[in-house]
C-alpha cells in the first residue's frame, strides 16, 4: 500500500513514533472523544504506545491508521483508517476518523475516510467495512452515511462506553432478515 495518499486538500501519511505528541494533543482532548470517553490518552506515553500500535498494524498487515495533515503544514490534523477486527462474530475492516475539535465541520473526516476507504476497496473489494457510531453522535453517523456506508443493526455491539450502532459496506441481502 502507498506510503502517503494526497486529496484535494490533504495528505494522509503512515505514522511514525515522532506523531505521539501531536496525537496525545488529538485525543488528550476530552472534546475529541466526547461519545467515546474510554478513548481519553492520559499522557505522551499513552500516546507513544498507541502510536506504536498503529505503526505495528501496518507492519503486520499493510495498512491502517493515517495520519491527516494539511498539504502546506506539518500539522497533524486527525486520522483516519480501517484496522483488522472482529465485531459480532464477524471479520470486519474497522474505519475510524477522528480530528482535532478545531477542525470540525470543515469536511476532513469524510475526505480522508473516504480516501482510506477508496485504497482499502481497491485491495480487498469483498471486505466488511465498518464504523461503529455511538448513536448520539451524529456527525460521525453522516461521515459514515457520505461514505455510502448504511445502517447495518445485525452488526450492533457493545462497545467500552456502551451501544455502538454499525454502518456497514455489506449489502442488504448479506444481512440476515428480520422479517419473520
Amino acid at each position: 500500500m502507498a506510503q502517503e495518499i494526497r486529496t484535494e486538500r490533504l495528505l494522509l501519511r503512515r505514522p511514525r513514533p515522532t506523531d505521539a505528541v501531536e496525537i496525545f494533543a488529538i485525543l488528550g482532548d476530552p472534546r475529541t472523544v466526547e461519545h467515546n470517553p474510554s478513548d481519553l490518552v492520559g499522557d505522551l506515553q499513552e500516546a507513544g504506545e498507541l502510536v506504536s500500535r498503529w505503526i505495528s498494524h501496518w507492519r503486520e498487515h499493510g495498512f491502517g491508521y493515517w495520519c491527516v495533515l494539511a498539504p502546506d503544514s506539518d500539522r497533524i490534523l486527525g486520522y483516519a483508517g480501517l484496522k483488522r477486527a472482529t465485531i459480532a462474530s464477524r471479520p470486519a475492516l474497522n474505519l475510524v476518523y477522528r480530528f482535532a475539535p478545531e477542525t470540525w465541520g470543515c469536511g476532513y473526516a469524510t475526505e480522508a475516510a473516504g480516501a482510506a476507504v477508496s485504497q482499502i476497496t481497491a485491495q480487498m473489494p469483498t471486505a466488511t467495512i465498518i464504523a461503529r457510531v455511538r448513536p448520539d453522535n451524529r456527525a460521525s453517523q453522516g461521515v459514515a452515511l457520505k461514505l455510502g456506508l448504511h445502517r447495518d443493526p445485525t452488526m450492533d455491539c457493545l462497545g467500552e462506553d456502551g451501544l455502538d450502532w454499525a454502518f456497514t459496506n455489506r449489502s442488504v441481502d448479506a444481512a440476515p432478515s428480520s422479517r419473520s
